[in-house]
């Protein structure tokens, strides 16, 4: 690919968040609807598909990095006429330095087939991105096995299962868009696209099972690690109950004889031996009963 300072018949025509100067240029030279353009830029806007005239307008989501280092989606407006392909996204497209660097081959005026391929791109990025979420709740699933799951990972959960939600938010009407667009009533597919299109579908429904997957993957290891936390917790009371009970019996016994007062047998020298066997004994009682109700 070539850079070209003109917008001419067969180019590719790339706007990354565009001034409204940019815009107002676009519309006049293109006749593009200017509300479309303004849909593409909002962050908030789903996937459809729409066709002005001999236009068509295809709105997908892709992911990206934001500056915080989190993924998120950003609405991308690709626009198919007789002359020109126009794609519009708020955010710069890593997929589309692949074109633009020369390293994956194009025809711009091949518009069909430049669409699919930046459809393929963006589905592709997708599942580059599940492989890495993936990855992570594989290596938090080893620390739980561990029971060494931090405040941090449970941190780390809710933030991987914004960006799932995220991700099935944007895929299901992605594929709704390529449905749509299988129907060839927007743009005219040959048999090759059709199959490409079909191939797109089948990529996204696979990255669509595994964001449920790890979702459920997700909420069985919080689920895992709530009742170990609390069996655990469980363990602990009971360990310090009866400890508190072992301390507390002797002192009842050597409380009563530490009294200014008689008490029977006070006066013997076997009494403190005596004591301490029955403190002993009832000590033995009680980590026995613990023991048989499975306590300790």
């Amino acid at each position: 690919m070539t850079e070209s300072d003109k917008i001419k018949r067969g180019v590719w025509v790339i706007a990354e968040k565009p001034s409204d100067k940019e815009v107002a240029t676009l519309v006049k030279k293109l006749h593009l609807e200017v509300g479309h353009i303004e849909d593409a830029l909002d962050e908030d806007e789903m996937p459809r598909l729409e066709r002005e005239g001999n236009q068509s307008y295809i709105f997908v989501r892709y992911p990206f990095k934001t500056s915080d280092g989190d993924m998120d989606t950003a609405p991308l407006l690709v626009m198919v006429s007789e002359d020109n392909l126009l794609t519009v996204s708020k955010y710069p497209i890593k997929a589309f330095d692949k074109f633009v660097s020369g390293k994956n081959s194009v025809i711009t005026t091949q518009r069909t087939k430049l669409l699919l391929l930046i459809l393929a791109e963006i589905s592709q990025a997708y599942e580059n991105q599940l492989r890495i979420t993936t990855r992570r709740i594989k290596q938090i699933r080893t620390r739980l096995r561990n029971q060494k799951i931090t405040n941090q990972d449970l941190i780390d959960f809710v933030l991987l299962e914004d960006e799932l939600n995220e991700f099935l938010a944007s895929l299901l009407p992605n594929n709704a868009t390529l449905r749509r667009l299988l129907a060839g009533r927007y743009i005219p597919l040959f048999e090759e696209d059709q199959d490409l299109v079909e191939d797109l579908l089948l990529i996204n429904d696979q990255s669509i099972e595994a964001i449920r997957a790890n979702l459920r993957s997700i909420d069985n290891i919080r689920n895992a690690h709530t009742a170990i936390s609390s069996n655990n917790l469980n363990k602990t009371i009971t360990f310090l109950t009866l400890a508190t009970i072992m301390v507390a019996l002797p002192n009842v016994f050597f409380g009563m004889y530490g009294m200014n007062v008689s008490l029977p047998f006070q006066h013997n020298h076997w009494v403190f031996i005596a004591l301490i066997i029955v403190n002993i004994t009832l000590i033995g009682t009680i980590l026995g009963f613990a023991k048989k109700k499975n306590l300790i």
